[in-house]
C-alpha cells in the first residue's frame, strides 16, 4: 500500500483510490494451533478438523482446516492490507473449492473489480490458493470512507 494513499492516522486506502484491477495479497502457512484455536473459539469441533483418525477415514485422508479459517484470511487482506482500516463489509459470498491441510500455505488476494460512488461500496474478487488450486473463491462488498 502506498503512503501517498494512507493518512498518518491509521486510515486505510480511500474510496478515490481503490481503482478497478488494484490488488493485494497475503499469505499465510495453517498450522496445528490455528485449527484448535479457531474451533476454541468458534465452537466448531468437527472431528474433520481435530481428530486424525477420524479424518484418515474421510475423502480427505487427514485432517483438514476448517473453511471459515480459510476465508478468515480474506478478512485479513481487508484489514490489514486493502482497503485497510476504516472499511466495512457488506457482504461476503464464498465457495469452497478444495480442502486445506495443516501445512499449507494459503495465499489470499483481493482484487477491486467495481465501484458504486454513490453509496462508497468496493467490490472484490476475493480467492485463497494453495499453490495453484483455488480453495475459496468469492466476491466481496465493503463501504470504504472517502476522502474528506
Amino acid at each position: 500500500m502506498s503512503n501517498a494513499a494512507q493518512s498518518s492516522a491509521g486510515q486505510g486506502i480511500f474510496f478515490e483510490d481503490l481503482t478497478e484491477g488494484r490488488s493485494a495479497s497475503i499469505t499465510k502457512t495453517v498450522t496445528e494451533a490455528d485449527i484448535v484455536k479457531f474451533a476454541e473459539v468458534t465452537g466448531d469441533t468437527n472431528p474433520i478438523h481435530l481428530d486424525e483418525a477420524y479424518a484418515a477415514a474421510t475423502r480427505f485422508k487427514a485432517r483438514i482446516a476448517h473453511g471459515m479459517l480459510s476465508a478468515g484470511y480474506i478478512s485479513a487482506v481487508f484489514g490489514t492490507r486493502m482497503p485497510g482500516p476504516g472499511a466495512i463489509y457488506v457482504s461476503q459470498l464464498l465457495k469452497f473449492r478444495a480442502p486445506v491441510k495443516i501445512g499449507d500455505a494459503v495465499t489470499t488476494t483481493v482484487e477491486v473489480t467495481a465501484r458504486a460512488p454513490e453509496k462508497k461500496f468496493v467490490t472484490f474478487k476475493t480467492q485463497c490458493m494453495v499453490g495453484a488450486t483455488v480453495v475459496v473463491d468469492g466476491e466481496a462488498t465493503l463501504m470504504v470512507p472517502a476522502r474528506g
